[in-house]
Formats: structure tokens, C-alpha cells, sequence
């Protein structure tokens, strides 16, 4: 699934144990559309204001690149959310 970017996109949403998780059909999601379709973020703009913060960390780590690839197995964290990002059927 692309998103309207033609960016890969996410296919579902499951939430289990306070855990997100994130199913991507592609080999990677950009960090401002996880954002969007986790619905962190309403817009792309509003992602790209939360990335920038340097409040959203990605392994851990800060990240303030928004077209960063978040690829399987990542984890990512924001305002007391936590992201899993997983490949669609595993």
C-alpha cells in the first residue's frame, strides 16, 4: 500500500500490551507518515512541527528527520506512545 506520497504506507493498527504496532506492506514507512497514520500527527505539517521538536525518538534515540525510513522492527516514541513497526504478515 502507498500512501498519497507514493510512499510505502501502513496497512493496520493492532495495539497490544500499551504497544502499537504497525503493519507496513513496503520495505519502509517515512517518520511524518508513521506520525500520520498512528494519527500523532493530523497533518503533515503538524508531524513535521513534532519531528523537529527532537521529542520523538526512533531506537531510542532523538530524530528530527522527517523523511527518515522506519523499517521493520523498528521502535518509535512519542508523548507516551510507542510504535512497533512491523512487516505486514509477520
Amino acid at each position: 500500500m502507498k500512501d498519497s506520497a507514493g510512499q510505502p504506507g501502513a496497512s493496520s493498527r493492532v495495539k497490544l500490551n500499551g504497544i502499537r504496532r504497525i503493519a507496513i506492506s513496503g520495505d519502509f514507512i517515512r517518520l511524518d507518515a508513521l506520525l500520520k497514520f498512528a494519527s500523532i500527527a493530523s497533518t503533515g505539517g503538524e508531524a513535521k512541527v513534532i519531528i523537529q521538536s527532537g521529542d520523538v525518538l526512533v531506537g531510542g534515540e532523538p530524530c528530527m528527520q522527517r523523511g527518515k525510513k522506519i523499517r521493520h522492527n523498528d521502535v518509535v516514541r512519542f508523548g507516551g506512545e510507542t510504535l512497533l513497526v512491523k512487516q505486514a504478515g509477520q
